[in-house]
């Protein structure tokens, strides 16, 4: 395996804590929690628990009717670099539902988004690709999704 990053592990195997931040995740989401010290309380684990992994763990969401990806990327801390990006998406007809961009640290800020990929113009492999030629895009994965 070169490098990778990535796993799809059962949630069996892993300390509870993860567990909990993707239910704290859902509180917020589904908004049984107005804030993500609420949703923290609400899973039983700590803010800062809940702010270490909240980047970094997600549910696995198996194809359903509507096609969704989440995809993880490192730009370079220029400005436009996130709005090509996006801009990426809007050409290749992807439905853009969140956005989530860590401040940068040494040049370069994690930056994840998920979308509705349904009536895309082009297929996953292409839109990766072209994802991954923007100028200041250091490293785009996929994380859930096709």
């Amino acid at each position: 395996m070169q490098n990778t990053r990535m796993l799809l592990v059962d949630s069996q195997a892993l300390p509870d804590v993860f567990r909990r931040v993707v239910e704290a995740k859902q509180y917020l989401l589904s908004g049984e929690a107005s804030n993500t010290s609420e949703a923290a309380r609400k899973a039983g684990i700590s803010r800062s628990a809940f702010y270490k992994y909240k980047d970094a763990v997600y549910p696995y969401q198996d194809k359903g009717p509507s096609k969704l990806i989440t995809i993880h990327a490192v730009l370079h801390d220029r400005p436009g670099v996130l709005m090509a990006l996006i801009s990426a998406f809007y050409d290749a007809g992807a439905n853009i539902l969140t956005v989530n961009q860590n401040i940068p640290v040494m040049g370069a800020a994690l930056v994840s988004i998920s979308a509705r990929v349904d009536g895309m113009k082009m297929t996953m492999d292409q839109l990766l690709t072209s994802l991954r030629t923007i100028e200041g895009v250091q490293r785009i994965e996929n994380i859930t999704g096709e």
